[in-house]
Parts: structure tokens; C-alpha cells; sequence
């Protein structure tokens, strides 16, 4: 059972620890980016070094207070949001932000979580490297939230998931311990993989406060197309024929509908859009080349073998950087356009590839048997992860229908996993989507999950009721 963070818990744990490192809860930590619920705390803690991260959670642990750890407030699934139980207190680690080292001969980088992706980012490029990480939100998302809920982004098809960029990390875990795993090994077989365990833990287990990440040369030149197809399915072949003639060059493959335009239109006015008439589908392809490449001509030579395969209708290659960064927006705005729409429920789903289409096609139909929605299914194709989000009727506000979110999420949920699919693709589970994982997820590893849960965290303390629903 836990215990609140109360005044006496808060005066007692500050006077132990630097003069303005413990605060009141201000709203900006108690904020759901969706508004769909407001976070209670007693207070937050804003330490500047790992040994006080141990000293706050060490105190947490003993009085049995709640920790939710918070990096950029960024997460979509509540994982940093917690609006019941005895109030928490929010553990933000914004101050930790150094760069501790960087190692462009190794290709790796050394940062701490509090530092923002963009940072990250900045970093990689000011030595001639690149940290592939790409999100909308990279200007605010930090890295251990990256790290924490194994953030996923336009890139993963060429250069893999948050995991897949992580060699090491430092952490606190739930005793208040400090794990000093911060290596810069690609092969370490030391026992348990504490990083992977760690990495999409959403903070359950542990707080990151530290970590060793891989760069990647900065390819020599970027190219980007957008391409228009009749369809997902001839998405997914023009996906394989760029693959096969590109090899692992193509770093993103992201496929945007009609009806993300309309709401672009619809929404943000200013928005320019590259084609006159808005297609049904398109994909948005980026290559990264090496010295000696010319991407426009590859990008030239895949529509070519395209069209000549009646897979794509028509296509713009961008000719400059401005003209690049204007097809990005397009992608980078969709989220940002639905949001005013207002959906009535959001999907982050993944499939096989091979189930995509199919998917696509029959959803919509079964959706329809409850009643008229506009639907916007987009996403990142070339690694199976659709953003599959259901809107009510033009002119209509969601507010009348959100009886029905319920049984449209059903629908969904249950179509992606009977094709083999996962109903979070790269959100997490938060606290939004502990029903989903009972419902959808296997018995056997929630159980495992359960059981490291209760080894590391005995108490409960670590951002209680996200991904496992508290007990007792």
C-alpha cells in the first residue's frame, strides 16, 4: 500500500538535498498533451545528479511514496500522468541534461536522460555524425523517455527502435541502487540484459538517468520523393522494389492518406500541399546515400521500375532543401491537424507487412456498421506501424459520438491482433492501455512481467499503475 507524498514527506526529503532541487507540483508536470486527464502530486524533485536521484528514490522507497518519472511530458498514453491513487511525486529529470562524452571514432555518444532528442541530435552532428532518432517532438522529448518507452519514429526501418540505438545505460533502480551499466560495448554476454529490461520499461523498474548511444555517418546525400499509388497494397510492393534496388538506404517509407491532406486543409490553411488535387494515398520515401550516389537519379530510376509495374500514378522528387523540409511538414503536420479535428479514438497498431493491406481494407467497412466516420490511417509502412485514427462526420464535433470510442477501439484492436499484430506499436502502454494489454496480451509474459515487476520493486513505488494495474 502506498503512502502519499505528503508536506512531512516533502520538507523531510528536501532538507536532505540541495536548496532548490524539491518544488510545488506545477501543472506543467501534470499534463496530458491529449487533455484528457489532469495528474495530481505532492511535489517534484528536479535533482542534478545521479547520486541524488538514488537519495530521492532510496527516501521514496522507505516511506513507500509513488515515483512517476517525467522527461518532455511528451508521451500520448498517460505514462507520465498518474490522476489517482495517494498523490506521487513527479521525479523530472530536466536538469540532467550534459553531454558526458562523445566518441565519433567509436560512433557512440555518452549523454544524460534529461538531455532533449534535439540535443542528442545537435551533439551527433557538431562531430560529422548522426544520432537517427527522428520524432516530431525531438525539440521536447528527452532521452530517457526516448529510452523509457523504446520510441519509435520515421527512421526505424533503416536504423531500429530507441533499443536498437542503446549500448549502455546508468540507472536508479527501485532500492534507490545506482546501476552503473553506462558501457560503449557492442557485445557484452554478462549475464541478464539489464538495458533491454530497462529500455520500454516506461519507468517501472527503474529510473534512467544516463546512457550510451550508437551514431551513424551522416549520409552524403538525402534525397526525398513523394510518390502516389492506388493503393496499400502497391505501397507495400513499391516498399519491396525500393528495398531490393536500394538496399538498406532507405531510411524512411511513410505512407499518408487523402484524408490526412483534408484535414491539413481543413485545419491549418497555410499548410502547403504538393499536389492540386489530393490524392487517395501516397508515400513519402527518404534515401540516405553514400558518397558517389546521386539520389535523385535512384529516386528517378524507383519511380521508373514503378510505374513501369503500374504501382505508382504520379511523383515529385524534391529539388532542393526547402522543397525537402516542405514534403516533411506535410508528414510532420498530420499528427498536429488531427488533434484539432479531434478524433473520437487513436490507434497506434502494428502488423506483419504482409497484413497490412488487407487490414486496411477491411477495417473500414467494419467500422462503417457503427456508424459515418472519416477515417485517417497513416504511419510509418515500412516498419508495419499504422497511426489507424477514427473521426466523426464533416462538420460534426467528436463530442456526441464518444459514446462509441469504446467499441471502435474493439473493432480495431481486435482485427490488428487476430493478423498478428500489437495494439501499441510505439506509444507504450501508460496508463491509457492497461486494459489492452490484459486483454490482448500473452498470459505467460504478463506473468513474467508481473514477477520482475515484484523482484525489482517490492514496494510498488516505481510510476505506479502504468503498464501493470496495481494491486491491493
Amino acid at each position: 500500500m502506498l503512502n502519499p507524498a505528503d508536506p512531512a514527506f516533502m520538507d523531510a526529503l528536501a532538507a536532505q538535498l540541495p536548496k532548490d532541487t524539491i518544488g510545488p507540483a506545477e501543472p506543467r508536470y501534470l499534463v496530458d498533451p491529449r487533455g484528457r486527464v489532469g495528474g495530481h502530486a505532492g511535489g517534484v524533485a528536479r535533482p542534478r545528479t545521479v547520486q541524488d536521484v538514488s537519495l530521492i528514490v532510496k527516501a521514496c522507497n522507505a516511506a513507500r511514496v509513488g515515483v512517476v518519472p517525467f522527461g518532455g511530458g511528451t508521451g500520448l498514453v498517460l505514462g507520465q500522468v498518474m490522476d489517482a491513487g495517494p498523490l506521487p511525486l513527479v521525479l523530472s529529470l530536466e536538469r540532467m541534461r550534459a553531454v558526458r562524452s562523445v566518441h565519433p571514432a567509436e560512433n557512440v555518444i555518452v549523454v544524460e536522460a534529461g538531455a532533449t532528442l534535439a540535443e542528442v541530435q545537435a551533439a551527433a552532428d557538431a562531430v560529422g555524425r548522426l544520432f537517427p532518432l527522428s520524432l516530431a517532438s525531438q525539440g521536447t522529448a528527452r532521452i530517457g523517455g526516448n529510452l523509457s518507452t523504446n520510441a519509435g519514429g520515421v527512421n526505424v526501418l533503416r536504423y531500429g527502435n530507441t533499443r536498437d540505438l542503446c549500448l549502455g545505460l546508468e540507472a536508479v533502480l527501485p532500492d534507490g541502487s545506482i546501476w552503473h551499466g553506462l558501457k560503449r560495448l557492442r557485445k557484452d554476454n554478462t549475464g541478464y540484459d539489464l538495458r533491454n529490461l530497462l529500455v520500454g520499461a516506461e519507468g517501472t523498474l527503474g529510473v534512467i538517468t544516463a546512457a550510451s548511444l550508437k551514431l551513424a555517418p551522416i549520409p552524403a546525400a538525402m534525397g526525398t520523393a513523394l510518390m502516389v499509388l492506388p493503393s496499400p497494397a502497391a505501397a507495400l510492393e513499391l516498399l519491396a522494389l525500393a528495398q531490393s534496388r536500394l538496399g538498406g538506404l532507405v531510411s524512411a517509407f511513410e505512407l499518408i492518406s487523402g484524408m490526412g491532406l483534408a484535414f491539413l486543409a481543413e485545419t491549418m490553411p497555410n499548410q502547403r500541399q504538393p499536389f492540386d488535387l489530393a490524392p487517395e494515398w501516397m508515400v513519402l520515401i527518404d534515401v540516405g546515400l553514400p558518397d558517389g550516389l546521386n539520389p535523385d537519379e535512384a529516386l528517378e530510376g524507383l519511380f521508373a521500375a514503378a510505374f513501369a509495374a503500374d504501382l505508382v500514378q504520379d511523383g515529385l522528387i524534391a529539388q532542393s532543401q526547402a522543397q525537402r523540409a516542405d514534403f516533411w511538414s506535410v508528414r510532420e503536420n498530420i499528427p498536429e491537424a488531427n488533434r484539432r479535428i479531434g478524433s473520437i479514438s487513436s490507434h497506434d497498431i502494428a502488423l506483419p507487412l504482409g497484413e497490412i493491406a488487407d487490414f486496411i481494407a477491411e477495417a473500414g467497412p467494419a467500422l462503417a456498421s457503427l456508424g459515418d466516420w472519416r477515417i485517417n490511417c497513416f504511419g510509418h509502412l515500412g516498419d508495419g506501424n499504422l497511426h489507424y485514427n477514427v473521426f466523426p462526420p464533416l462538420g460534426h464535433s467528436r463530442d456526441p459520438y464518444m459514446a462509441q470510442a469504446k467499441a471502435i477501439k474493439t473493432i480495431v484492436h481486435d482485427m490488428a491482433h487476430a493478423r498478428g499484430g500489437s495494439v501499441s506499436a510505439e506509444h507504450g502502454i501508460g496508463r491509457l492501455k492497461v486494459d489492452d494489454l490484459e486483454t490482448y496480451g500473452d498470459p505467460a509474459k504478463r506473468a513474467a512481467m508481473r514477477a520482475i515487476k515484484a523482484a525489482l520493486d517490492p514496494n510498488g513505488i516505481m510510476n505506479p499503475g502504468a503498464v501493470l494495474r496495481t494491486t491491493g
